[in-house]
């Protein structure tokens, strides 16, 4: 009979305990699982993401949490919701990403938290605002260096024109004349590795070995530019090895984005001949007729030409692919839900900037909406997110920014370009980090750019 009534009493406890903890969760979001345990809807999702989240927020409401490769993502779509994500001090951005940035640059996470800080410190010093006056000048020489192989007139891959531009200037700027090969055979092996490593990013492949010995060790002993101050920095908290892994990410991070926002920005003004024309009166107006004189863009020119930055801006608000992430520390309150700690709480820039609250015609390439933006002192819009948010935000959002304009007003004044396809659609692709998403927009091979300032010699296509 003592046996009997402590197997009841331990099943009375039992259901106790299952009907508080269900009580308890009931406060949480609406949690789709799927049919397999840890899988959870990872294949669904997978297959659509934006629709799939669309669907789930239509029937489950603006907040909900999806269990994908064993993680608990919660994502947030309206209001109030994204409020507390950007402002809430329950969550955390280093414990969202460690295991991406283990699994994409082996990076230990101790080496990682150890060093992050302090290296986004040095990054947001080195290419803040102050110093874009003299990345205006070396961006503008190397540029014209790059622009003299393409010879007066013909027909090139829009994106294959950009990163021929832009991979070698940006990587000499940064990381020291001389590092970007100069030899065809080279040059063609420099784009191949670092477009397997970059297509290969979202799954969280390991640095691949053959790169970083490919000439990437030369990080270690390169330091005559902007990088030694993060170079001596690794060198002091950590082993030397880690000084190569650094560098890949860090050049990861300075050419994987700023191909696509001058891709797409070139794409959208040559398809909207008005904003085309409009730009290039501006640009004759600065630097007087086209194609005739090497000329210099500096800050003082750039800021008479404000229509091209908010072209670049606009473009990268349709454009910006990507999640942001965080890691839920202490439980947080959204709307009457808890968002428990453990969760990864997800806010995606794709589906805030096409939010008509925020951004009206939000489909349509509007850059004047950008005139309301407070560049002056280096604010975006509200609810733009392209480069992060809070405390983290991307330290190169305005050298990049600088990139992309320089480039895409000296391949205008120097050539008379017109696309020859249709901007091609922004097709998306899901991959999984481990515990991050990442959306990449597909560049089609095309539209071509048709260069044909000067009527002489062809260029190879």
């Amino acid at each position: 009979m003592e046996l009997f009534s402590s197997t009841v009493l331990i099943i009375l406890g039992c259901v106790a305990l299952f009907l508080f903890l269900q009580r308890k969760n009931s406060h949480r979001p609406p949690c789709v699982k799927g049919w397999i345990p840890w899988i959870g809807v990872s294949f669904e999702f997978g297959v659509a993401p934006l629709e799939f989240i669309e669907k789930t927020r239509i029937k489950y409401g603006p907040i909900f949490t999806l269990i994908v490769m064993g993680n608990r993502m919660t994502f947030v779509t309206e209001e109030e919701g994204v409020n507390v994500f950007l402002k809430s001090k329950e969550l955390n951005f280093e414990l969202a990403v460690q295991n991406p940035i283990y699994h994409t640059a082996s990076i230990p996470k101790n080496v990682f938290f150890t060093l992050h800080e302090k290296l986004f410190i040095l990054m947001k010093g080195k290419l803040g605002n102050s110093n874009l006056p003299q990345f205006a000048e070396q961006l503008t020489e190397q540029l014209h260096e790059q622009l003299k192989s393409l010879g007066t007139h013909g027909t090139m891959d829009l994106n294959n024109l950009v990163r021929n531009l832009l991979y070698p200037s940006t990587t000499n700027i940064l990381f020291g004349n001389g590092l970007f090969p100069v030899n065809k055979r080279k040059i063609q092996e420099f784009h191949e590795h670092f477009q397997v490593y970059d297509d290969s990013f979202e799954y969280g492949s390991q640095v691949p070995e053959h790169f970083l010995s490919h000439g990437l060790t030369i990080f270690i002993s390169f330091k005559q530019t902007l990088i030694q101050i993060l170079l001596d920095a690794i060198e002091t908290e950590t082993s030397e090895q880690n000084c190569p892994k650094y560098m890949l990410l860090m050049l990861w991070a300075a050419l994987s984005n700023v191909v696509p926002a001058t891709f797409w920005t070139l794409a959208f003004v040559l398809s909207h001949p008005d904003i085309y024309q409009t730009i290039m009166e501006g640009i004759s107006s600065v630097f007087g007729t086209a194609g005739k004189d090497k000329i210099k863009v500096s800050e003082d020119e750039l800021k008479k030409l404000p229509l091209i930055k908010w072209c670049v801006l606009e473009s990268i608000r349709l454009s910006g692919p990507g999640i942001l992430a965080r890691k839920v520390m202490k439980p947080v309150k959204i709307l009457n839900y808890t968002v428990p700690s453990g969760d990864l709480l997800m806010l995606s820039p794709f589906w805030l900037h096409r939010n008509p609250k925020f951004f009206p015609e939000p489909e349509s390439f509007k850059p004047e909406r950008w005139e309301k933006a407070n560049l002056e002192k280096l604010a975006f819009l509200d609810y733009f997110l392209a480069f992060g948010n809070g405390k983290y935000q991307c330290p190169g959002r305005w050298f990049a920014l600088l990139e992309v304009q320089v480039c895409v007003i000296l391949l205008l004044y120097k050539y008379d370009c017109s696309l020859l396809d249709p901007v091609p659609k922004q097709v998306c692709i899901f991959r999984i980090t481990n515990i991050i998403i990442i959306f990449k927009f597909d560049i089609n091979p095309n539209p071509l750019v048709l260069i044909t300032r000067d009527d002489q010699i062809d260029v190879p296509t």
